[in-house]
């Protein structure tokens, strides 16, 4: 049953979308969003976050208030119902015209009026019927925009794993589309389970009249028989299948050989539970893979194992591979890649190159020629430790990207522990000396291994943001370490050899006096120039535990950092929440604040007090000639600032 709440008319503008299904030439790419407009998850197909906006500046940022307040309707359904509760909501808004299209944490879809806030339709396809989804929960970051032949739709990829096509203008399901307006997901997916272990959280995303689509598979499986992540595309008309791109290649496919002992034929994940990017000029869709089944231990799997925490490019016709590159081999680290990849055009040693900046977990950017794949800046392969664990067989080497820099601290090792005293730093290597520890890609083990950085990041969902004007690149990131144990299962409730146990997210790692094992900063921003591989500059992202630390170290050690909080950046000003929806450290105070920052230097030009902690990413439209500035709270809000 499909439930459509009927409350107001909205006012879409589609310009764009009809100039590129009437054949005319796209908007540039990688030039972000030019005009004041929102229509994809990133602002632009490219993931650029950028806006050519310039009413808010330097001059004026400081004045920027709460405008409006939108309450999401998955609040009453709350109040019927205990058993809804959500993990976080880190939706990001799109802007048509002065209309704002949202999700929900319930797989709601919600129309808004971006002068006022007010509610004028609300989709309620009832998923979350279907029980509570798998990792996370109840969590979901948007919709997909689409328009042509006089149509405008909305596209979600609902918790019940299915696509679904509403009517922008009405709210209600368009009929023409798949089975009466919906596409099952699961269906052509071997092992999948509606919600259970199979379910979409992020956005798709279209290209050249083709809907592309995700999925988020169990994390945390019981058996070696998993959900593959195959993508999988559908005519944005019909709803008819286009093609399907096997995660896990098959048979016969190329990377077959990369799964040992017959290992393809029943591993799973390796799926796209993040954000995708597209260039229409290309026509080419880049697909960030995750981990295969299971995160922690790869016996079950040896090999390499194509095309997993690949960054793979296809074409968005047919669905083949044009290039991958694989930036961790037979992964045991959880280190998906956690963001879309970021299309831009940059100037190398005077060559202009079509480019696509791929963040990481690790702290790592790796940057390619987005038409060919090849590495702008060499990468090499150097040896990593091995494992202690009976089965396992890792990669003896990893893909380092000579540049640019890390951003994020890499190792659990002694050079990297906390060290404000001699006294901190003693405990510190006391505490680090219970654990197996060393450099990145040092494995998870039997007696316990801290990971640095751990599966929340590094970079993580919110990804980075890039200005085509200057060709420089914001990274927020989180130093978020984890432990991670190896136990044998029951063997009467699992076939797996080896499973995870200990703490949940965040690794449960206590430091010296109560304070992070590790050097700050916890949560950093990072500016990098991708015309040169070089770093611009770097700052802390908050206060972190900055009080004791000072009392500790008998000096006022500065800020700490503590969130990441997804980027935006227009014309004049990068933007930042202080926050990282529910994952990675928390600022201290619980500051609910958007930072304006310079983007040339990173400081700090305004704070902006919000209602709640920022949980999504923020984004930045024009309505009847103002700018606004929206993005979600975690409590199921989204607020709009903007100038008095």
């Amino acid at each position: 049953m499909y439930r459509t709440v009927r409350l107001a008319c909205g006012i879409v503008c589609c310009s764009l979308w009809c100039a590129i299904a009437s054949g005319a030439d796209p908007a540039p790419v990688g030039r972000g969003a030019t005009d004041g407009q929102w229509r994809y998850y990133g602002g632009d197909g490219a993931s650029t976050k950028y806006s050519t906006l310039d009413q808010i500046d330097a001059g004026n940022a400081q004045k920027l208030k709460v405008v409006w307040s939108w309450t999401s309707p998955d609040e009453e359904l709350r109040k019927t119902n205990r058993a809804l509760n959500t993990f976080t909501y880190e939706a990001t808004p799109l802007a048509v015209g002065t209309t704002l299209y949202t999700s929900t944490s319930f797989s709601q879809v919600a129309a808004i009026d971006g002068r006022t806030g007010k509610t004028l339709w609300v989709f309620n396809p009832e998923v979350y019927k279907a029980g509570r989804p798998t990792n996370l929960g109840y969590v979901h970051r948007g919709v997909a925009y689409w328009s042509g032949d006089g149509a405008e739709r909305l596209f979600l990829a609902g918790h019940d794993a299915h696509l679904y096509a509403i009517d922008a203008k009405t709210g209600r399901l368009d009929e023409s589309f798949g089975d009466a307006g919906r596409v099952n997901l699961a269906k052509a997916i071997p092992l999948a389970v509606n919600a259970r272990n199979y379910t979409m959280t992020s956005p798709p995303v279209v290209c050249r009249d083709v809907v592309i689509v995700g999925s988020s598979i169990s994390d945390g499986p019981q058996y070696k028989e998993a959900p593959r992540g195959d993508v999988q595309a559908f005519d944005v008309r019909t709803g008819k299948p286009v093609w399907l791109f096997h995660a896990v290649p098959q048979e016969g496919e190329f990377g077959n050989d990369t799964w040992e002992e017959g290992s393809w034929k029943y591993t799973g994940n390796c799926n796209v539970w993040t954000l995708m990017s597209v260039d229409e000029e290309l026509g080419y869709v880049y697909l960030p893979m995750s981990t295969p089944t299971m995160d922690w231990y790869g016996g079950h799997r040896l090999g390499n194992g194509l095309f997993a925490e690949s960054l793979v490019c296809v074409n968005a016709k047919n669905g083949e591979r044009i290039w991958h590159f694989q930036t961790v081999h037979h992964g045991v680290w959880d280190y998906d890649l956690p963001g879309a990849p970021v299309l831009c055009d940059i100037k190398v040693n005077g060559r202009v190159i079509k480019a696509v900046a791929q963040i990481t977990k690790t702290g790592f950017t790796f940057v390619f020629d987005r038409v060919t794949g090849e590495p702008v800046w060499p990468i090499e392969e150097r040896p990593v430790p091995p494992s202690t664990v009976p089965g396992e067989k890792l990669s003896p080497t990893q893909p380092f990207p000579t540049k640019p820099a890390p951003y994020e601290r890499q190792g659990s090792t002694e050079e990297n522990l906390i060290d404000f005293t001699p006294e901190l730093l003693s405990e510190a290597k006391s505490i680090l000396e219970k654990y197996d520890h060393g450099p990145l890609f040092t494995p998870p083990s039997e007696r316990g291994t801290i990971n640095l950085p751990g599966w929340a990041g590094g970079a993580n969902w919110w990804g980075a943001a890039f200005d085509p004007e200057t060709g420089l690149f914001y990274i927020p990131s989180v130093t978020s370490p984890i432990t991670v144990q190896l136990n044998a299962p029951d063997a009467a409730r699992s076939n797996l050899r080896y499973v995870r146990s200990g703490p949940p997210l965040g690794g449960g790692i206590g430091g010296p006096q109560g304070l992070p094992l590790f050097k700050p900063p916890y949560g950093r921003i990072t500016c990098i120039n991708l015309n040169t591989g070089d770093h611009a500059w770097m700052i802390p992202h908050g206060d972190g535990p900055r009080k004791k630390a000072s009392e500790l170290a008998g000096r006022d050690v500065g800020p700490l950092g503590a969130g990441g909080g997804g980027p935006l950046l227009t014309k004049t000003l990068l933007f930042v929440g202080q926050g990282a929806g529910g994952r990675g450290a928390r600022a201290e105070g619980a500051q609910n604040l958007i930072r304006a920052y310079d983007k040339a230097t990173g400081k700090v030009l305004a704070e902006i007090v919000l209602p709640a902690p920022p949980s999504g990413t923020p984004m930045t439209y024009l309505a009847d000639g103002k700018q606004y500035i929206a993005l979600a709270t975690q409590d199921a809000h989204i607020v709009a600032i903007a100038l008095p």
